[in-house]
């Protein structure tokens, strides 16, 4: 197809003074506006001004420096709306898709105005033309379009961070909305929003927990997927970002003042703090909400398409789809680096956040096509001095080539550990592991990270997460139940390493559901009591469920929420002292990587234990080979404090464990905690599906 030419500036645009390259975006300086906005291979670049009746007036940049045109308006102020329009060459097999048609979201916007409804008008090509995508559209769609607001700084935050150090770090993922929208505390004007998290009551869990850190789902500015808008869902989770800078406003008490939405989160984050709670932010910098070939024309794809997107080799019309959802951003361009690394500063000096959790973080660090751990964003976020103090957590997979790469990030990076959530769901489930991989993923999986000066804080271990099953429903489903989705139960991962205890889904029988408990309480101390960083999923701590769904990403409704009425007291008491126990003892959280006795140089500071009723024996290599047992004990003894021993049993008949010599007390008893503590004598008894934990001087 030919290209077409569309660079004529609108008729009347005035030129604007030469205003500064940097900072992209609006910032507000000498009595006016600056505006500068990459878009390296347009001809041409209008900003676009409306007034309150919607009324456009056009401004054309004339000046442009390295691709970034700017101006400077004069007597412009705080509450500005505005958006581009970007004119060059509309070929997309050379990847180029100008249109000056459609009016543009500022990539840099802090604050976005106007509710997005899929139209026609969105699209840079004609909906329902024999050429597709490669068509052109030129209906204008700044009626309907979302639109930038000029916003003025917060004022400096004053507020002390926590800091708390990885290695003495719980996380706690949860989602603003589903976290607060049925708990009886919080105001039910303020339910399911920012100023709900920051309630008392809803803190209060938190501290009682004893968690340091709420990992949030994205809270960056999110559209729903035209697809989820026309089956009447939403994207709940908020996995497709359009502002990278921009407070979501469906999770503000006032969604319809973005002013206000910044000041609340801020707010927040600082009540968070005060109760000695980081927050981390689940980001998206992997693709955007423009889709596929066939997706809208909103902001990066009008800008500059072949600078902000990867691109097929093979047809560049088409793009590599390394996500799933369409597109890739090409992170690898100096712009696009920009736009990541300037995103994470505002968050951190803007809100005062204390981390991040990187979605598909593979992406990231891919150069042309695989993955290189020293790409130049991986290594420029650990040279930046306002990144310095934050974590940086990765999700170490994308569904690229070679996209699985569990280990393999740089430096302070903290990984998720994917292989410690499947070995302890099948050691429990199934006892479907053995008792070697078992016991590796407790000692913070050194297969993957002892290496390159990193320390077993960076793995993080989670039995469940947002995307798969929750914990109560990995002990109540063998299969997933999906279909309020709308995919016909295909989407969502079908290995769940799960089991229904013999009934799927609710059920009365006390035996089944005592089953349940017992298995949920013992990978509830596995994920509290293993060396690394632990990571709770919100609401496994009180049984929530989800009916079986493990891919709720659309559901905004009582299927996501935690249904805080029916909290299981008992079970919250219990992971809240697992937590306390975590604290309360250096065994449980050492930062250096543990060495069991066998190297000619090595400290006995862990050794396992093979359950023997006569004996206190460590495992042999034929312990460690008959896959036929599923329990050992674990012997901590550090160089401070008092040394831990536990014991796991997963198999279906209790054990009688000899003790290693030293003192010894019972702390926890997962089968039937709360327990008194209690001095043990030369053995116990272990009961079957349970974990003990015993405390003592523990000798040599």
């Amino acid at each position: 197809m030919s290209a077409l030419s569309n660079t004529a500036s609108a008729p009347g645009a005035a030129a604007l003074p030469a205003g500064r390259p940097y900072p992209l975006g609006a910032s507000l300086r000498d009595g006016g506006v600056n505006f500068a906005v990459f878009a390296g291979d347009a001809q041409a670049l209008e900003l676009c001004v409306f007034d309150a009746t919607g009324q456009e007036t056009r401004h054309s940049l004339t000046h442009c420096d390295d691709g970034v045109w700017h101006g400077f308006l004069a007597g412009a102020a705080t509450g500005l709306v505005y958006g581009y329009r970007a004119h060059g060459r509309y070929a997309p097999d050379e990847g180029l898709r100008y249109n000056p048609h459609k009016l543009l979201l500022d990539p840099y916007a802090q604050e976005i105005v106007g509710r997005y409804a899929w139209r026609d008008e969105h699209y840079g090509y004609q909906c329902g033309h024999p050429d597709g995508h490669l068509s052109f559209d030129r209906r204008d769609n700044a009626p309907w379009m979302l639109k930038a607001r000029v916003a003025a700084p917060l004022p400096p935050s004053t507020d002390p961070a926590p800091h708390t150090p990885l290695a003495e770090s719980v996380f706690y993922e949860m989602h603003v909305k589903g976290f607060t929208k049925l708990h009886p505390g919080v105001p039910e004007a303020l339910r399911g929003t920012y100023a709900g998290l920051a309630q008392p009551a809803a803190i209060e869990h938190l501290t009682r927990l004893g968690v340091t850190a709420v990992s949030l789902l994205p809270v960056h500015y999110a559209i729903d997927e035209a697809r989820l808008a026309e089956l009447g869902l939403v994207n709940y989770w908020g996995y497709n970002t359009l502002g990278f800078f921009a407070p979501d406003r469906r999770l503000s008490a006032t969604p319809d003042d973005p002013t206000a939405t910044r000041h609340e989160f801020r707010a927040m984050v600082q009540a968070l703090h005060a109760a000695g709670i980081e927050v981390l932010l689940d980001v998206v910098y992997n693709h955007s909400a423009e889709a596929g070939e066939d997706g809208p024309t909103l902001s990066l794809r009008g800008l500059d398409n072949a600078a902000c997107y990867r691109l097929a080799s093979e047809d560049r019309s088409r793009y590599d789809n390394y996500t799933g959802c369409g597109n890739t951003l090409r992170l690898s361009h100096p712009r696009m680096l920009q736009l990541v690394l300037d995103s994470l500063r505002h968050w951190v000096s803007e809100y005062g956040v204390d981390g991040f959790r990187f979605d598909l973080a593979p992406v990231l660090g891919r150069v042309e096509r695989d993955f290189e751990s020293g790409s130049a964003l991986l290594t420029a976020m650990l040279q930046d001095p306002v990144l310095a103090r934050c974590k940086l957590i990765a999700e170490p997979w994308d569904v690229g080539p070679h996209g699985y790469q569990p280990g393999r990030f740089p430096g302070r990076f903290a990984e998720w550990n994917d292989r410690f959530r499947d070995s302890t769901r099948l050691f429990w489930t199934s006892r479907g592991v053995g008792r070697g991989e078992f016991a590796r993923r407790l000692l913070a999986s050194n297969d993957r990270f002892h290496h390159g000066r990193r320390r077993p804080s960076a793995s993080v271990n989670f039995v469940s997460a947002h995307d798969g099953f929750t914990l109560q429903d990995v002990v109540s489903y063998n299969h997933k139940h999906n279909l309020a989705n709308g995919e016909h139960n295909r989407d969502g991962h079908h290995a769940n390493f799960s089991t229904n205890c013999g009934v799927e889904g609710p059920s009365t029988d006390p035996v089944v559901l005592a089953h349940r408990a017992r298995l949920v309480r013992a990978m509830l101390a596995c994920t509290l009591l293993a060396q690394g960083t632990p990571m709770l999923l919100a609401g496994d701590e009180l049984g929530h469920g989800q009916r079986g769904n493990n891919n709720a990403y659309c559901q905004d409704n009582a299927i996501s929420w935690i249904d805080w009425a029916h909290a299981d007291a008992a079970l919250i008491d219990y992971a809240a002292r697992l937590v306390r126990l975590r604290w309360d003892h250096l065994a449980l959280r050492q930062d250096h990587w543990l060495a069991d006795g066998q190297g000619p140089d090595a400290v006995p500071d862990a050794r396992w234990l093979a359950p023997d009723a006569e004996l206190s024996r460590e495992m042999t290599i034929d312990d460690w080979h008959d896959n036929r047992r599923h329990a050992l004990g674990l012997w901590l003894s550090p160089p401070k404090g008092a040394a831990v021993l536990i014991w796991f049993n997963a198999e279906p008949a209790p054990l009688r464990c000899a003790l290693p010599p030293g003192h010894w007390t019972l702390a926890i008893d997962s089968s039937q905690d709360p327990v008194d503590a209690q001095p043990a004598g030369a053995a116990i008894e272990v009961p079957p599906q349970a974990v003990l934990v015993l405390i003592g001087e523990g000798g040599t």
